[in-house]
Order: C-alpha cells, then sequence, then structure tokens
C-alpha cells in the first residue's frame, strides 16, 4: 500500500502545487512523520520535491514535473495490478483504496499498457483461505487495519483461553497465513501476536505512537513462525531411509528447516544406499501415522516404543497378502 500512497502525494502535489507537512498527513490519512519519510522515498527515486521553509512554506515539485508511467514495461505494469487482487486489501477494508489507486495508474499509463488491469484480472486470481476453512474476515479487521496506518494506540479485548484479556497495543503490522489473520503490536518493550478471530473487542484512541524504524515485520514473523515450529517438536526419532523414503520424507517433515537441518547432519549413505538421521517430530504417534505411508523405504531405529508399533503394522499388512487372494463374488 506504500507505493499507492506515494502515487498520491506526488498527485496530491500536483494538483495543489504547496501542501504542507500537516495538510499531506490529513490528505493521506497518516502521521506527518510517515509523510517526511515518503518525501525522502520520493527525492532518493529521483523525484524532485522541494521544502519551502517559513510560514507560508511546503512541499512543491520543482520545474513543473508531472509524472507519467510511462517507463514501465508490460510486465512492469501488470505485475503492479497484481498488487490489487481481490481478497486481503478487501478484508481490511481497503478495497476502494485499491481501486483509487489503479484508476490512477491507469490515468498515467500510455494507452498501449492500459489493458494491463484487465489482462491481471484474467489470469490471475487470489484464493487465500485454506480448504474446509470458514470464508470471511474476522469481524474486527478493518478496525484494526486502520488503527495499523494511523499508528494509533488500540485497547484490544481477545479471549485467551476462557477467559477474556485486555491489553494497550501499538499496532505494527498484520501478517495473513494460510488464511489467518495476525497482528503484530508492541505491548511495553517487547512484541506480541494475537490471532484476529480471537479479537472480542478494539477501542481506537486518539493517540499516536513513534514506529520503531529499525522493526523488521517480515523478519519477525519469519523469527515467529520458526520458534513456533519448533516449539511443537517434543520428541525425536531415528530413522534409516532408502533414497526414495529420503525424498518422500521431506514432504511428510512438520517443518522442512528442520529436515533440512537433519539431513545435513546425518553421516553418509550406508552400504545398503540408506541414510541414518535423527529427526524431530511433533509426537511419537504423530510420527507412526506420517511413517507408516513410506512402508519399506523407511526402518525406524529409535525409539523402540515406536519401532514395535511399526514392526505390529508390517506383520499385519504382510499378513493380509501371504493368505490366499479372496474369491471374487
Amino acid at each position: 500500500m506504500r507505493a499507492s500512497r506515494l502515487i498520491s502525494l506526488v498527485l496530491l502535489l500536483q494538483s495543489r502545487e504547496t501542501m504542507t507537512a500537516g495538510e499531506l498527513a490529513r490528505e493521506l490519512e497518516v502521521s506527518e512523520r510517515t509523510v517526511y519519510r515518503d518525501v525522502l522515498a520520493l527525492s532518493a527515486a529521483g523525484v524532485p520535491v522541494y521544502a519551502d521553509r517559513g510560514r507560508a512554506g511546503g512541499y512543491r515539485l520543482l520545474g513543473g514535473y508531472r509524472t507519467r508511467l510511462t517507463g514501465l514495461t508490460r510486465d512492469e505494469a501488470e505485475a503492479l495490478f497484481l498488487a490489487g487482487l481481490p481478497g486481503p486489501a478487501g478484508d481490511m477494508g481497503l478495497a476502494d483504496a485499491v481501486a483509487g489507486a489503479e484508476l490512477k495508474v491507469l490515468a498515467a499509463l500510455p494507452p498501449s499498457l492500459r489493458d494491463a488491469s484487465a489482462r491481471t484480472g484474467q489470469r490471475f486470481h487470489l484464493d487465500v483461505p485454506g480448504w474446509f476453512r470458514e470464508v470471511g474476515p474476522p469481524p474486527l479487521l478493518a478496525e484494526l487495519a486502520g488503527a495499523v496506518w494511523r499508528d494509533r494506540v488500540v485497547a484490544l479485548r481477545y479471549r485467551r483461553g476462557d477467559r477474556e484479556v485486555t491489553r494497550d497495543v501499538q499496532p505494527y503490522g498484520l501478517v495473513l497465513k494460510s488464511g489467518v489473520w495476525y497482528l503484530v503490536g508492541r505491548v511495553g518493550d517487547g512484541y506480541r501476536t494475537y490471532r484476529v478471530d480471537r479479537v472480542t473487542g478494539v477501542e481506537v484512541g486518539a493517540a499516536t505512537f513513534d514506529r520503531d524504524d529499525a522493526f523488521d515485520l517480515a523478519g519477525y514473523w519469519r523469527e515467529q513462525a520458526e520458534a513456533f515450529l519448533r516449539s511443537m517438536l517434543r520428541a525425536e526419532v531415528t530413522l534409516r531411509l532408502s533414497a526414495v523414503g529420503l525424498r518422500r520424507l521431506r514432504h511428510l517433515a512438520d517443518a522442512p528447516f528442520v529436515y533440512d537441518e537433519a539431513v545435513a547432519a546425518a553421516e553418509g549413505p550406508d552400504g545398503q544406499g540408506r541414510l541414518v538421521l535423527r529427526l524431530p517430530v511433533e509426537s511419537v504417534e504423530v510420527a507412526y501415522t506420517q511413517l507408516l505411508s513410506l512402508g519399506p523405504e523407511v526402518e525406524v531405529l529409535d525409539p523402540p516404543h515406536l519401532r514395535r508399533l511399526m514392526t505390529e503394522a508390517a506383520a499385519r499388512s504382510a499378513a493380509l497378502y501371504t493368505s490366499d487372494a479372496p474369491a471374487q463374488r
């Protein structure tokens, strides 16, 4: 959405010649601090934004600068409209903003590229929720998105187990993962993550907060997601796998990065071409159901309980096929 805001800022200066940071902030519905950062970004990109000092000062474009997106290739123009695919933006209450940004981009494109939006819509559709999941955004998502955009402190009420808790949160960002929305917010000196569908109330205050410019939302999410997955892996199994079993196991592992670490730590294949590795798993019971699908491509070496379960399953399967075939009816 920042790209859309930058375009809007340039178009505002084109239409009104000079505007103060406060006026731009009100028009764009952001803080003046955000306007300062956006102006710096435009200047770094080569847009001649100039600041007039004094009581009658403000920002203006030098030399009658007019923006036209004529330098875009067809691939670049079509890629722009991928950001406006229906789905997450609409869930956050930004469908009108995305549509407005698309119209402005289309107006600035040369005639030969104005079919970019239609071509993109014909070829790509983003269906975010997973299968068998209720379709529709959480009720308070749009309200939280508004607080995130405007850097407004919120009083958040949410379900924790069988009770409801209230926290004053600085909403830093929203993350959509496998059809589930999460709010990343600062509470005190640390950051926390909340499932938006467990939020029962949001009171958006008048107070704003200053963002930590060093905070990286994508990096924070990667760290939290990896830590969550690792916390689920509370058991370990030792396996002896054929080359085929090793390839198939990667699709069964609870966390691909854990599988990669286990393979990297294993010694080379033995005389039969099989590899022995130690793999963290959620539980012995979960590992049992997953490893059964590998059949003879895997041998469980440890723990003994899992090896017995696999031995019994193999014996039952063998018994089905060692007897005479059932008569056909």
